[in-house]
């Protein structure tokens, strides 16, 4: 199995070295063409009448990867804090005439779309027109989510052939415990406490009654919310609109009788009618182009600064990456806890805004960037978290010391417990046919091996462990939210909660977003609400392309052929990586002590 799992990641090593190459070469080529071909200048420069087009067919991101490749492979989808720095000026720009969203499609995630919708109806405050448009909600992406983006804007469009699939919200996982005992398989983990639900999938063979509560509660929250914010807006009563969601699928003739859509249309005539709403000689622009243009705006030296780190992805010891096509993004502690410690090492930052969006991972890898949240409290400059999609386990753990905790109401948190052990591949060998002989030195030294069961002093270690670590989760927890004991078990034991329902455990602070973690941020530091701030990354975003490749990119990657390819290439590798991730999962790497959310609950 070792080597299969060896030969598998050189097959992929290779087939992605010899896929830069091809793709560097190709982008190098559509690169030349393009200038060729692009005679004409185009400065990026705002017309003075526009609607901004938000287009989501690619999704959002929580933070741009470093590797162009991926960006082009991924379609340039806008980074989110970008898309609410660019509404917030544009509610006041007297260019910007309204707002076109193109919806129905593209991931996206609960609390990112919350976190939109706040944003598009603050633009809608300031009395410009916002119209989305959908051919359909649910061919390709989450319906629930993308017509709750649309429900934001004053005016729905929607493709005559589209459907309304707002069927409900559901989380669901694959229970291989049966499939591994037929291979000859043995998962021997155990977890603290009894809704903690990472490892079920290999240790069960259907959903625990505790976690299926759990997660039932979770979805009911999420459908509970949903119906609130979108049955007034639309005028329809709760009980209308849940009725429409359990009588869904909808086509389009049906939404539009039913109040869920306004029009129903093709691209151009949507695109028209918001043309026409906005006012006469209004174009389209780019919502992320028009962000890019603000940079030119002149900086303001003397305005405080607060730093905003991103923390994203499973949580790993060491660096981490973010590359979501060509490789993965994982959250690593020597990322995060160094870009904390640099921002409290500069004199100019007055306040730290940590945005994670982590389903855990390591206990160790968690706990060097807890230290550094719980340094900043001791140094007084206050951390406030912003929770995104999920924050929970590890991902709750590094948060627990900050200032202040910010989550939408359908953030994914808690989980406020461990679990550890190890795959046991011994039956599997033996049917197989394969032995495995060897030496070692020192009598626990086979541990964490796959090739054997854990003895009494073994199992009895890794229960030990587990103990301790739960005890320093929920101790660490409850010094850092100010809680009583019983208080943080009450919501612990693995549990995982909305935002909304954090919040009434006393996990959560305020419900919100961005907006409101720095709002939470100048208040820590004496600011007034309506004093400006300088929002800084740290550490300072690198440059896609290094040395030779500089050149190289120096102008749009707009060749269709170069992103197609791409996008097809980085299909392949996901695929790969998965493979590779299976089998890696199945020799028996063992990961000591983790603080993992269930895989069940990572949407994205």
């Amino acid at each position: 199995m070792r080597l299969v799992v060896f030969l598998s990641k050189c097959l992929v090593g290779l087939l992605a070295s010899i896929g830069l190459l091809i793709v560097v070469a190709a982008v190098g080529l559509g690169l030349m063409v393009s200038k060729l071909d692009k005679l004409r200048v185009e400065d990026g420069t705002p017309p003075e009448t526009m609607v901004l087009m938000l287009d989501l067919s690619s999704g959002v991101l929580e933070a741009q990867p470093d590797n162009p490749l991926a960006r082009a492979a991924l379609g340039h989808p806008p980074a989110l804090i970008e898309v609410l720095e660019a509404l917030e000026k544009a509610a006041d720009d007297p260019r910007v005439k309204g707002l076109f969203v193109h919806a129905g499609r593209g991931p996206l995630g609960m609390a990112q779309v919350q976190e939109l919708r706040g944003a598009i109806a603050e633009f809608r405050d300031s009395g410009k027109p916002v119209t989305a448009f959908a051919e359909t909600f649910g061919e390709g992406g989450d319906a629930m989510l993308h017509y709750y983006l649309a429900s934001a804007a004053g005016e729905i469009w929607m493709q005559p052939s589209g459907d309304l699939n707002i069927i409900g919200f559901a989380f669901e996982s694959p229970f291989l415990k049966n499939a591994l005992d037929e291979i000859g398989v043995e998962p021997q983990i155990a977890a603290r406490k009894e809704y903690k639900g990472a490892a079920s999938n290999l240790t069960q063979d259907r959903l625990p009654e505790a976690q299926r509560r759990n997660l039932q509660r979770l979805v009911d929250s999420w459908l509970e919310q949903w119906v609130r914010d979108i049955s007034s807006p639309r005028g329809l009563s709760p009980d209308a609109l849940r009725a429409l969601v359990d009588g869904a699928p909808q086509n389009a003739k049906t939404g539009l009788e039913a109040g869920l859509v306004d029009q129903l249309g093709y691209w151009d005539e949507a695109a028209e009618a918001a043309l026409t709403a906005a006012g006469p000689e209004s174009d389209f622009f780019d919502l992320k182009d028009y962000y890019e243009s603000l940079a030119d705006e002149d900086y303001d030296e003397s305005v405080p600064i607060v730093a905003l780190i991103h923390a994203q992805g499973p949580i790993v010891l060491g660096e981490g990456q973010n590359d979501p096509v060509f490789g993965a993004i994982t959250l690593g502690s020597d990322d995060v806890a160094s870009a904390i410690a640099e921002a409290l090492d500069d004199p100019t930052v007055r306040a730290v805004i940590v945005r994670v969006d982590s389903p855990g991972g390591s206990y160790v890898a968690s706990d060097a960037i807890w230290r550094e949240v719980r340094r900043a409290r001791d140094l007084g400059i206050p951390v406030i978290v912003s929770m995104g999609n999920i924050a929970a386990s590890g991902g709750y753990f590094l948060a627990a010391p900050a200032a202040g905790i910010v989550a939408q109401p359908g953030t994914i948190t808690g989980s406020i417990g461990v679990v550890s052990g190890k795959i046991v591949l011994q039956e599997l060998w033996r049917k197989l046919d394969i032995s495995w002989d060897g030496v070692a030195a020192g009598r626990n030294s086979g541990i964490w091996s796959p090739n054997r069961p854990f003895d009494e002093a073994g199992w009895q270690h890794l229960n030990r462990s587990l103990d301790e670590t739960y005890a320093d989760f929920t101790a660490k927890v409850a010094e850092g939210r100010g809680l009583a004991p019983d208080s943080v078990e009450a919501a612990a034991g693995g549990q995982v909660w909305s935002g909304a329902d954090a919040m009434a455990f006393g996990l959560v602070d305020r419900l919100g977003g961005y907006g409101q973690a720095i709002e939470l941020a100048k208040e820590r530091i004496g600011l007034d609400p309506g004093e400006e701030i300088a929002l800084t990354p740290f550490p300072e975003p690198r440059e896609p392309w290094k040395a030779v490749f500089q050149d190289l990119m120096s102008g749009d990657l707009s060749s269709s052929g170069a992103t197609s390819f791409a996008a097809s290439l980085a299909r392949v590798m996901r695929v790969l990586d998965t493979m590779g991730r299976g089998l890696e999962i199945l020799s028996g790497n063992a990961r000591p002590v983790a603080l993992r959310a269930p895989e069940t609950l990572r949407q994205n």
